[in-house]
């Protein structure tokens, strides 16, 4: 990264040039109509742009520089660990083995010490690895379990003020005490942003609200665009809301008994075809198990997070705790069982590794390909042929 960034710190002060440039002839410039302002949208846009880029090549050698020094921990993740360690103390109460007890705090509160390479291949194979990382899966789960606990609450101004006010900041607990994770930072914000969009009656973009998240995110930390995390969690959000509801609606289904699975597996097969590229980049495989393990797992992980968090908080003398202990212990048992047995089946993964060019290909061809059957322009169908003839010829002559 050092090569890329200490060149740039100088030549990136050029960036700045058309955001000064821009910014001093406004001043001068007559007022326009408001047609023009948003048809000339793209150049604020672009300005916005520009800025960004030179703040995170200059963060970014910053950052190279201070390389020698110890690394610095914030008194937010010395609290978060300190929990981390306590909810692992309680867990060792649990009627589980080790490997079970690791993935448990490992979905739970994202403590990953006891986690074994040998779990973490299982979980890759089955195409679940998502699990082992507190990620927009977790964040939605618990949620979805905050909104139905407040669900009771008047509809009054006031109530519904207090429920924002608990959502969000129990949220932002779970975030940090799970270690402030790019996926689960990214899960937080965009529900954040959707949860404040309620409280004053607004309906945000799904996109905006992603790329709001992003920016964010990016402005926080721009290191977290090298982040395999941050990559593989945005990638996959965006491919969901993009092409989830065109596959959902491939079958018209009405029995909510079926349609529930059916949304699973929908958003499970937009997000295995955003982040497969990604996946053949950095780890040169791809399940072909996701299909059948993703629904059955993703149902029991719904059930165990919330049902593990609550017996984490209850004390030992309540009442019901020991049967809420069994339900988690079992739940855990049985997640643990499937992904045995999948992680043994023949050809459970494939084997495929992409460099960079073919990684960019790829997503050009996949995204020309998405925006032929949207419009049905033959252009995009013809630019996508000739991008997959450019690769085939590369392999050919390059190897």
């Amino acid at each position: 990264m050092a090569e890329i960034c200490f060149p740039l710190e100088c030549w990136s002060f050029v960036l700045l040039l058309p955001v000064i440039l821009v910014v001093s002839l406004s001043f001068f410039a007559k007022r326009k109509n408001a047609e023009y302002l948003y048809d000339s949208r793209w150049i604020g846009g672009a300005l916005i742009a520009c800025l960004f880029v030179f703040l995170a090549i200059q963060t970014t050698a910053l950052a190279e520089r201070r390389l020698s020094e110890p690394p610095h921990t914030s008194r937010l993740q010395e609290e978060a660990q300190k929990i981390q360690l306590r909810v692992v103390e309680k867990l060792n109460r649990l009627q589980l083995s080790n490997s079970e007890k690791a993935v448990l705090a490992t979905i739970t509160v994202n403590y990953r010490r006891t986690m074994t390479r040998e779990i973490r291949s299982r979980f890759s194979i089955t195409g679940v690895a998502h699990l082992l990382s507190v990620s927009g899966f977790h964040v939605a789960i618990v949620c979805g379990f905050l909104a139905v606990c407040f669900s009771f609450f008047p509809k009054q101004a006031f109530f519904r003020w207090l429920r924002y006010v608990l959502m969000m900041a129990l949220m932002w607990a779970f975030a940090a005490i799970s270690g402030l994770s790019p996926p689960a930072v990214r899960a937080t914000l965009m529900l954040s942003i959707f949860i404040t969009g309620q409280v004053f009656e607004r309906t945000p973009d799904k996109y905006n609200t992603l790329a709001a998240a992003a920016l964010l995110m990016l402005i926080y930390n721009p290191f977290y665009l090298f982040d395999v995390g941050f990559q593989l969690s945005f990638t996959a959000v965006f491919f969901i809301l993009y092409m989830q509801p065109p596959l959902y609606r491939l079958l018209e289904i009405r029995n909510p008994l079926i349609a529930v699975p059916w949304g699973i597996l929908t958003v499970t097969v937009a997000a295995q075809i955003g982040t497969f590229p990604l996946c053949c980049y950095y780890f040169g495989q791809s399940s072909t198990v996701f299909l059948f393990t993703n629904l059955f797992l993703s149902l029991i992980a719904t059930l165990l997070i919330p049902l593990c968090l609550i017996w984490i908080l209850l004390p030992v003398s309540v009442p019901g705790a020991t049967v809420l202990q069994t339900w988690v212990e079992q739940l855990t048992q049985g997640m643990m069982w499937l992904v045995n047995r999948f992680s043994q089946v023949p050809g459970a993964t494939l084997s495929l590794r992409f460099d960079g060019i073919t990684l960019i290909g790829i997503y050009g061809i996949m995204l020309l390909a998405i925006y032929y059957f949207r419009s049905k322009n033959n252009r995009f169908l013809f630019t996508a042929l000739f991008l997959l003839l450019f690769l085939l010829c590369r392999q050919i002559v390059w190897g």
